[in-house]
């Protein structure tokens, strides 16, 4: 129910950015993740894939949430929400290598996971890398390329437990933060901002839904 709740949210979510409506966004962009860290809280312990990692992912969602506002109020407030994000990667890759779920760790799965995400990703973040040196927001370099950094190992480890829902998750949450960039960086993106909320919101339900086991009571 908490997950419904959490998608109701998201689409309303949505409608207000499609809308320009900045009142339904407050509340309904917050209510999506408030929804989700509730979720994962309240899956029952035999149903989790692991239960230390449910508390990680659980104060993952806290970041992101955190971030969320940080990014939503008025005023510039990027690098804290990065900082928010970037904290949330780091809490996500230790609950997918916390103990109850098999790892598939290997030197040819990190090095198969880390060639497609880098040969995916080389040319979007290289033209927001080139933007962001060629513009006024110079300050920005280090703080974009450690969270560049952080995400991605995110998604090689998500590529590498055996939770094909982690990995799709983490894909979609990339896919996401790319459009964000891109669009503030790069060129304004059409329908960019909805564009980036609905695959970030996606990413999230993904990993939320990992957290479950494999035959779910």
């Amino acid at each position: 129910m908490l997950v419904v709740l959490g998608g109701a949210a998201a689409l309303a979510d949505w409608w207000a950015v499609s809308r320009e409506d900045h009142r339904l966004k407050y509340v309904a962009k917050p209510l999506v993740l408030a929804a989700l860290v509730a979720a994962a809280a309240a899956i029952p312990a035999g149903d989790v894939s692991g239960p230390d990692r449910r508390w990680w992912f659980v104060a993952a969602l806290a970041c992101c949430l955190a971030g969320d506002v940080l990014l939503m109020l008025p005023g510039d407030r990027f690098v804290p929400g990065l900082a928010s994000f970037l904290a949330g990667h780091v809490l996500f890759v230790v609950g997918f290598l916390a103990p109850g779920v098999p790892l598939t760790l290997s030197t040819v799965g990190i090095a198969a996971a880390t060639a497609g995400i880098v040969a995916a990703g080389a040319y979007p973040v290289t033209r927001i890398v080139r933007a962001i040196a060629g513009g006024g927001d110079r300050a920005l370099l280090v703080p974009v390329a450690i969270y560049v950094a952080a995400i991605a190992a995110m998604a090689v480890v998500a590529w590498n437990v055996a939770r094909p829902l982690a990995a799709a998750g983490a894909t979609v949450f990339l896919l996401s933060d790319t459009l964000l960039a891109t669009d503030r960086f790069v060129r304004p993106l059409r329908q960019g901002t909805l564009a980036v909320h609905a695959t970030y919101h996606v990413a999230q339900v993904l990993l939320v839904l990992s957290l479950l086991g494999t035959h779910p009571a």
